[in-house]
């Protein structure tokens, strides 16, 4: 195993393509949660995690000395409840806006009364998001009729216009998807479909009111992240983001600029132990071709808007940059091939991709680097200092499944968690894999019980924090599981997706307490405290 020495560190970063990065948020640990905004809730919440929520998660952040909050991706899914299945790579889901905090709200009787509706949905046990968002678009347009006219004529507003010139598409797209009840895109009628500029001229004034309104929903997304970033910036914690790095079919993005993407494969993965006939994710490939004779636009642009909210992201299958599984549309994963097959190509790829990524964006990267047969990925994830991710259950030797790398060889260009919001928490894993728990534990000098108990859970959320990695970042959750009363009864409810399926369990996961709750739990962040190094 490579061993890499504090003069190895500073020598790639100096070299690598992140290095401004790097000294932008300092080459130190760095401690943080992980969340979806989905799950959070406080006294003025609407039935789902808002946007300015985020102000009293980076409070308790910083109350318990850590200086990240990762989200999940924020993007308008529409009325698709996975985050990673977005309808724009720009646009920020309207789910999230905090309505009750709008301007006007609390001296409109008649809106002050149709708020009062939402609280039978926040204090449910999971979100009932397609509830939620019907009742707050409901609002929002109702918002929009009242007061657009008090917003849509300052040099704010404009100002927001001329900055997002791909709002206006992104507006009839939405105005389209509701006269085809929320439909896919390919099943509008060609006109709509493949809309010439003498038509879609035609239509952008005829939807003018509707695509003004999605527009309008956009300004107050974007209004309420910035300044939940900059009130970040003030509380010394920084946001991390999530960025897909596979796209909708149904998006805007395909349906706008289908030039950026090859329509003929879709993404998946190959078999492995998991799923031993392999993944169909249904996404389509990018055409890199394209996407280098563009200059990269289509990147620029989402980087560029997710620099507006997050001074960090997450590639989500950072791989895919380098190589990705590609299935011939219509065909299982028996039929996929890597593109690129040669390692070598892959390698060059990759690595010219992250080069661009580093000149468009100053928000630092993570790679979310899982996967089989990688192992060269990670090397060169790791010789350019771009972190990847560490999940210790997962973190075996080339000796075989039962050697576990031990927390002091972790490469320190990575992120360690104990869980991810695709995983079993802790306390599943514990239950469900007794003899991979026992060799973990004997792996990492650690007392093996058939129960998790609330010492050895302590003991993995303090190691973590202390392994060879800079970053150590776990889900919330995995903390307040330190106090019964603050999770919930049943530890299944405490998971947010289990991937490849389609269930009405998957990303409706909420926290028990507020937030209001976790801010007076001295018990609670002084656990937190307790699992980092000492000053």
């Amino acid at each position: 195993m490579e061993e890499i020495t504090e003069e190895d560190i500073y020598s790639r970063i100096k070299e690598g393509p992140i290095h401004e990065a790097w000294h932008r948020i300092g080459i130190k640990h760095h401690h943080g949660i992980n969340i979806p905004l989905f799950s959070i809730h406080s006294e003025n919440s609407c039935g789902v995690g808002e946007f300015l929520d985020l102000k009293l998660l980076i409070e308790f952040c910083a109350s318990v000395n850590m200086g990240i909050i990762q989200l999940l991706p924020l993007n308008d899914a529409g009325y698709e409840t996975s985050p990673y299945n977005a309808v724009s790579s720009q646009a920020l889901g309207p789910i999230y806006i905090s309505i009750r905090s709008l301007p006007f709200v609390k001296s409109d009787e008649d809106l002050l009364l149709d708020l009062a509706g939402f609280k039978r949905y926040t204090y449910l046990q999971k979100v009932a998001y397609n509830a939620v968002l019907a009742a707050k678009l409901e609002f929002l347009r109702k918002y929009y009729y009242k007061y657009f006219d008090n917003f849509s004529k300052t040099l704010t507003y404009q100002a927001f216009l001329k900055d997002n010139p791909w709002l206006h598409d992104y507006g009839l797209f939405k105005a389209l998807k509701d006269d085809y009840a929320h439909r896919g895109w390919f099943s509008w009628e060609k006109k709509h479909q493949d809309i010439s500029k003498s038509y879609k001229k035609q239509l952008l004034k005829e939807k003018e009111t509707e695509i003004n309104f999605y527009i309008f929903l956009q300004f107050l997304c974007f209004t309420q992240m910035e300044e939940v970033k900059g009130y970040a910036q003030k509380k010394g914690v920084m946001l991390k983001g999530d960025i897909p790095i596979l796209i909708s079919p149904e998006s805007l993005d395909v349906w706008h600029a289908r030039e950026n993407f090859d329509l003929d494969y879709s993404a998946g993965a190959p078999p492995d132990i998991f799923t031993p006939t392999g993944q169909c994710w249904g996404f389509p490939i990018y055409d890199w071709k394209h996407i280098e004779e563009t200059k990269y636009s289509f990147w620029e642009n989402r980087l560029k808007t997710a620099g507006c909210f997050y001074h960090m992201y997450r590639i989500d299958h950072i791989i895919g940059l380098y190589r990705i599984f590609a299935i011939t549309r219509g065909k299982g994963p028996e039929a996929g091939v890597m593109i690129p097959e040669d390692p070598s190509l892959a390698l060059r790829q990759g690595e010219h991709i992250l080069r661009k990524f580093s000149s468009i964006t100053k928000m630092f990267p993570i790679g979310e680097d899982l996967g089989a047969d990688i192992e060269y990925i990670r090397e060169s994830l790791a010789k350019q200092a771009v972190p990847g991710t560490k999940i210790p259950r997962w973190e075996r030797d080339h000796l075989g499944d039962k050697a576990f790398i031990k927390y002091e060889d972790y490469n320190p260009f990575s992120v360690t968690t104990v869980s991810t919001h695709d995983s079993e928490t802790l306390s599943l894993w514990w239950e469900n894999n007794a003899e991979e728990v026992r060799h973990f534990t004997t792996a990492q000098g650690m007392k093996y019980t058939k129960h998790l108990t609330q010492e050895l859970r302590f003991q993995m959320l303090k190691d973590s924090h202390h392994t060879n990695s800079l970053f150590h970042i776990n889900l919330l959750s995995e903390y307040l599981a330190l106090f019964k009363d603050l999770v919930w009864e049943n530890p299944h409810d405490e998971r947010i997706n289990l991937p490849g399926t389609v269930l009405p369990s998957n990303w409706c996961y909420r926290l028990r307490p507020s937030l209001e709750m976790l801010l007076e739990h001295n018990d609670l962040k002084d656990s937190m405290k307790n699992c980092l190094p000492k000053k």
